[in-house]
């Protein structure tokens, strides 16, 4: 699908809509505007950071303030003085297909409900989205095992740990089948539960919304690059259309990376998103880690509890604020030929 011209605020806000269920917005009804937060022009940018070759994802920040970096097959770790080293390497460690997307999940070693374990803080989680399918499990110390099979649940395309709780401290999985999304939600000892299998299209860097977010609190947070719309998944397997992006759509064009902004979050800090190349691509990406300084969210009136949402091509970026409604503002964009991918993650200064 071809790209349009990447709409202006006014466009935006015109076009923004909040639905409920995914009944009601598909008939229409019970459509309402989506408020506007208050009015500025793009004041922030994404910048490349780094140079990383094969960069699809990120995971983090760690308890050293460092992150998880998945690029060309292999993991690295960037400090928090901007060095990369490399990460789960030799004997025991971690390699995968180059080309796919295994995108990444870290974890806290609060206990999973209805078990008598945890995941482990910092252990990292990678999907495996080739044959057979499954996600691998990375210690703190590098090694690597599969951990769980998804065989028959289709192809996994995203993952996300659920902070808040509702889903009880499990990990959360997306597998796209014909027609459909299948939602996992994996505990401590690999066992799988299925939330919904008839989720509609999603995948990329989902989140998991602080108990802040308005009504959509604890909910898995998705995004559907085919329509714009950001998806809530509810614990009972409910979905809902959280917002319309207003942002171009279509394959490798629409809304694909999001995350939460953390408590504390200063003009300090920072924002990070991966820009993968992509050859052939009309968004070809530049293989680096993009950067979007503390300071220019905090001058787009971006607030800890917001919720970023980034397009694949040229991360143009929302912010979403979630209460009794939700508020959408376009925020940011990054490089035009950007090839975003993954998560959106936040840690303090760098480099």
């Amino acid at each position: 699908m071809a790209a349009v011209e990447s709409p202006r605020l006014a466009a935006v806000l015109a076009g923004l809509a909040l639905c409920g269920t995914l009944a009601a917005c598909s008939s229409g009804a019970g459509q309402r505007p989506a408020p506007a937060l208050p009015a500025h022009p793009l004041p922030a940018h994404w910048d490349r950071f780094r140079h990383v070759p094969g960069v699809v994802d990120l995971a983090g920040p760690h308890g050293d303030g460092s992150f998880t970096v998945a690029a060309a097959g292999r993991l690295l770790v960037l400090n928090r003085s901007g060095a990369l080293a490399p990460f789960a390497r030799g004997p025991g460690g971690y390699a995968t297909a180059i080309g796919p997307e295994p995108y990444l999940a870290t974890t806290t070693a609060v206990p999973v409900a209805g078990t008598h374990c945890s995941f482990g803080t910092g252990t990292v989680f990678a999907l495996q989205p080739g044959a057979p399918p499954g996600v691998i499990r990375i210690g703190t110390s590098g090694q690597a095992r599969r951990f769980a099979s998804l065989a028959g649940a289709g192809t996994p395309d995203g993952i996300a740990f659920d902070t808040t709780g509702r889903f009880g401290h499990r990990l959360l999985v997306t597998a796209r089948g014909p027609g459909h999304t299948t939602v996992l939600a994996i505990d401590c000892t690999g066992g799988l539960r299925i939330i919904t299998r008839q989720a509609p299209s999603m995948e990329g860097g989902m989140s998991v919304a602080p108990a802040s977010f308005g009504r959509y609190g604890g909910d898995l947070i998705a995004p559907n690059e085919g329509t714009g719309r950001v998806y809530a998944i509810a614990p009972d397997g409910r979905v809902s259309t959280l917002v319309e992006s207003g942002l171009p759509h279509g394959g490798d064009i629409g809304v694909e990376s999001t995350g939460f902004v953390p408590p504390g979050f200063t003009a300090g800090d920072a924002a990070y998103l991966a820009d993968r190349y992509s050859r052939g691509n009309r968004h070809p990406g530049t293989n680096s880690i993009l950067r979007l300084p503390g300071a220019e969210l905090a001058q787009a009136g971006v607030r800890p509890g917001d919720l970023l949402v980034a397009t694949e091509g040229s991360a143009l970026t929302i912010a979403v604020r979630c209460a009794a409604r939700c508020a959408v503002r376009e925020i940011a964009a990054g490089p035009a030929i950007s090839h975003a991918e993954g998560h959106i993650v936040f840690t303090g200064p760098v480099g």
